[in-house]
């Protein structure tokens, strides 16, 4: 670094002061200016750090997410950096919204070792180390977190009124042969999808520990199988690496129908970030594409990074018209008639 620079000036103004205090928290001092990465959807600020050390990963939080939340994803993080599933955690403070990581130098996953059958099994590890940990922190009172994630969207100003009462309708349904169980809850990180997934060309870890908390134990794999697990043959590699043993039909019948509540959880998730903002006028059709033409426009370029906002739009409206349609599907009857033989 050229003497005098400041290593900090890379960042916005506004993030550069709780960086500075961050780092020095943790005992590290940059030698090179910080380096911006490229993030999700969340607007923390994320950068590489250079130290004499070794490389650090810093991450900023948005002063627009609350402590309660920042102190659940940090304590969280934590725990599944003692059980190694994430990058180890050398300095967390929640009311800053400051952390510093070691840095996991990334490779494409297609080039993990064993192709994606080796991931999906690495990640059914990472799933039976989450549910070994600590219990996580619930996600508000223990009710049903998907009822009330459901209501609070409906009634955000941002659809039409009775506009989502079919999803309610639907995920009773569902709630008929999966029951939000309280006492049977389990540390989840709540969004292992590849993006949030790291090959160091050896194993894998997870990041972004910003949704992570109490749910359904089969709620990470059910995540896994909307992007990498999507063959039988996977899914049921999934679930042994995950729980043990080889699952029967029964507990692919049950996988199944708790993605379909990953689906719903998603489209809350993502269209949630839009209930505040400025609209001409309220959400009148839930028409969207589905999951194949969503990953169709991605690969063309019509969305993705480059179209944050209309990209994380469009989500939301696909992962809710495909939990509807999952539910109104001819498989749903005899997938959820299964899937009761286990309760």
């Amino acid at each position: 670094m050229i003497p005098g620079a400041d290593p900090f000036e890379t960042l916005p103004p506004a993030w550069r002061e709780t960086a500075a205090t961050g780092l020095a928290a943790a005992g590290l001092a940059p030698t090179e200016p910080l380096s911006p990465i490229k993030g999700g959807v969340s607007g923390a600020l994320i950068c590489r750090v250079d130290t004499r050390e070794g490389r650090f990963l810093l991450r900023l939080e948005p002063g627009r997410i609350a402590l309660e939340h920042r102190e659940r994803n940090a304590a969280c993080m934590r725990a599944a950096a003692d059980a190694g599933v994430a990058p180890q955690v050398l300095h967390s403070d929640p009311a800053g919204g400051v952390t510093v990581m070691d840095f996991i130098a990334a490779r494409p996953l297609a080039e993990h070792p064993g192709g994606r059958a080796a991931v999906v099994e690495g990640l059914g590890g990472l799933i039976a180390r989450i549910q070994a940990c600590p219990p996580f922190p619930t996600l508000g009172d223990g009710r049903d977190t998907l009822q009330l994630l459901l209501a609070g969207l409906a009634g955000s100003g941002l659809f039409a009124p009775g506009l989502l009462d079919p999803h309610a309708e639907a995920l009773a349904r569902v709630r008929a042969v999966r029951p939000w169980d309280a006492a049977a809850l389990a540390s989840s990180h709540n969004d292992p999808n590849p993006r949030n997934l790291i090959s160091d060309g050896r194993r894998l870890w997870l990041v972004d520990w910003e949704l992570a908390c109490q749910n359904d134990p089969l709620f990470d794999a059910a995540i896994v199988t909307l992007e990498l697990a999507d063959t039988p043959t996977l899914q049921a590699a999934l679930l042994a690496s995950a729980r043990g043993d080889a699952p029967d039909d029964a507990q692919l019948a049950e996988l199944g129908v708790v993605r379909l509540l990953a689906r719903l959880f998603y489209g809350c998730i993502a269209l949630e970030a839009f209930a505040h903002k400025p609209r001409a006028a309220l959400q009148t059709s839930l028409a969207a594409l589905t999951p194949a033409e969503f990953a169709a426009a991605v690969a063309a370029g019509r969305l993705g990074a480059d179209h944050p906002e209309e990209t994380a739009f469009a989500f939301g409206l696909m992962s809710l018209r495909a939990f509807l349609d999952g539910v109104a599907a001819p498989s749903f009857g005899p997938m959820a008639a299964l899937a009761a033989q286990r309760r």
